[in-house]
């Protein structure tokens, strides 16, 4: 991999994120209430590593 490609760590994090909240939304959609922030939290989490992954992205675009 070369300087300024995206890492793979970012790409497993976020499914690990993603993997791990599973059982969460599954107790949340049967209406637990616990579960729902906990799934809350972990989207967030999500949505912030998908970011980083955005903005890595462009910077490798931007390099070309």
């Amino acid at each position: 991999m070369s300087e300024g490609e995206p890492s793979m760590d970012k790409l497993e994090e976020l499914q690990q994120h993603i993997d791990a909240c599973r059982d969460d939304y599954q107790k949340a959609k049967g209406g637990n209430r616990a579960a729902g922030t906990r799934v809350r939290k972990a989207m967030q989490d999500v949505k912030n590593l998908a970011q980083d992954i955005r903005k890595e992205m462009l910077d490798v675009r931007g390099d070309e």
